[in-house]
């Protein structure tokens, strides 16, 4: 049977009919110890098919009788806050905003629970980092305000900092160093520049990016920075503990959405910045890096990813103690050694292949990229003691196995290493390079370990995280 095109008996009700007492009598019953009708009313709110103006009537009847709201009536203020609001009525929006502000402000009790469930209802797409000037604002505000809410909910900050810096990071990859570096006034800094003009006189420096999307992320990261320092520091005293926390919550999202990020330049930086409040956190971290590299059920491409953040954090943290910087340089080297020991072992023939040696190249790239820049501390102190060091990683092995790294790693890592090892005479890696390139051997770039030869001047899709930081805002 149809009726203006509708099937009656097929179609379900229409749901407006309500069941109990108002709340004020349903409650005055509860405390009575009648709970009938209190449990009527909670399997009702958790009806998934409730109607907006059923919501908004019960709301207002909360309201009127928020007071009666204490910690005797947990279960029923949790089932309010699971009813799906957001999407709704922009009524039904309003009245339970108000409803909520009622509740917190006579029942403190339940403020962080609110909090929780209104933060759990943020997406990426209330997040927009991309929009016109005005959103940018509400964005650096939304940020602030986001991380605040995290002060006093700690539980959630994990997922907060998930959120923001998934973020931060497509903004991060959308532009790359060349295009900041190229809109901001031109340098003639290469790869290996000491970042001289960090220690510029700041008041020289504009604190506006001239790129549209630089800006953007560097209102962010100031943010973000200012609030990882004032988490941690109570008084102007680091305070251990908080920031224990926030470093196992930003490496959990480190892991997850940093490290498998290729070719970010800045987002990373918290993490380095965070790192340089304390020697044992630089030290975890490095740790972390070393155990992930090590880990064989780890993908290849994160391993590597792994040794190029172990190289750049080593090659240019300038707060990690020299000593440090040799202990890490010994692990790297001594497993390197030992992978070279596996191929001589295994009987195979032993090809140029990054597809099966990524982790093996990369590592040695980041041995080679980290003392281009620390080897005037290891050998400033004794250079006699600094060489004898030197000579004791074996470097004229691993250059003259037949992987042959030099091969692989970028050009001018090899050149700068191949330059500074000859000043003193620790290895002469020219032979290598010259046959290299007289022979022009083809580097085996596939993922299948086929037959798909390209010269590629960057088979190991290389970048080093730790590049100088572009941004102007925070630089402390």
């Amino acid at each position: 049977m149809e009726m203006d095109g509708l099937d009656f008996l097929n179609t379900p009700p229409v749901k407006t009919v309500r069941f109990g007492g108002s709340v004020t009598e349903t409650l005055a019953k509860y405390k009575k110890g009648d709970l009938s009708d209190y449990e009527l009313l909670k399997h009702q709110l958790a009806d998934l098919e409730i109607k907006d103006a059923q919501i908004i009537n019960w709301l207002q009847e909360f309201r009127s009788c928020v007071t009666q709201l204490n910690k005797d009536h947990e279960q029923l203020i949790y089932t309010i806050l699971r009813i799906p609001w957001v999407g709704r009525s922009q009524a039904v929006v309003e009245e339970y905003m108000a409803f909520l502000s009622n509740l917190v402000s006579a029942q403190t009790v339940y403020l962080c629970p609110c909090l929780k469930m209104v933060v759990s209802h943020f997406t990426p797409s209330m997040f927009p980092l991309l929009g016109p000037q005005p959103y940018r604002k509400q964005t650096e505000c939304y940020v602030h305000n986001l991380l605040r809410v995290t002060v006093y909910i700690p539980s959630i900050r994990r997922d907060v900092l998930e959120l923001i810096i998934g973020r931060m990071l497509k903004l991060d990859v959308s532009v790359s160093r060349s295009d900041i570096e190229e809109a901001e006034e031109p340098t003639e800094e290469g790869l290996f520049a000491m970042d001289e003009e960090v220690s510029a006189d700041p008041s020289c420096r504009t604190t506006v990016m001239a790129h549209p999307v630089a800006e953007r992320l560097d209102t962010l990261m100031a943010v973000l920075m200012a609030y990882i320092k004032d988490v941690c520091h109570v008084d102007g005293s680091l305070h251990v503990e908080s920031t224990k926390e926030v470093y196992r919550d930003l490496l959990s999202v480190f892991d997850k959405l940093i490290l498998t990020t290729h070719a970010s330049c800045h987002v990373q930086y918290v993490l380095f910045y965070l790192c340089s409040f304390r020697l044992a956190l630089t030290e975890a971290f490095l740790d972390h890096l070393w155990k992930f590299l090590q880990n064989m059920s780890q993908p290849a491409v994160l391993r590597q990813a792994a040794a190029g953040y172990l190289g750049s954090f080593l090659a240019r943290a300038k707060f990690i103690p020299v000593l440090t910087v040799q202990a890490c340089l010994d692990l790297l080297v001594s497993w390197i050694h030992h992978y070279i020991d596996n191929q001589d072992s295994s009987g195979k023939q032993v090809c140029c292949d990054v597809s099966l040696h990524g982790p093996f190249y990369t590592t040695c790239q980041a041995v080679f990229y980290t003392l281009i820049f620390r080897h005037r501390a290891i050998l400033e102190n004794n250079l006699k003691t600094g060489l004898a060091y030197l000579q004791r990683l074996n470097l004229e092995r691993i250059v003259m196995c037949q992987l042959n790294p030099l091969k692989v790693c970028l050009p001018s890592v090899t050149n700068m290493f191949a330059a500074i090892t000859r000043k003193y005479q620790v290895v002469f890696c020219y032979t290598v390079i010259e046959r290299n390139n007289r022979n022009g051997l083809p580097v085996l770039r596939s993922s299948a370990g086929g037959d798909n030869m390209t010269a590629n001047t960057n088979p190991l899709d290389s970048f080093f995280p730790f590049d100088p930081y572009l941004l102007k805002r925070y630089t402390d």
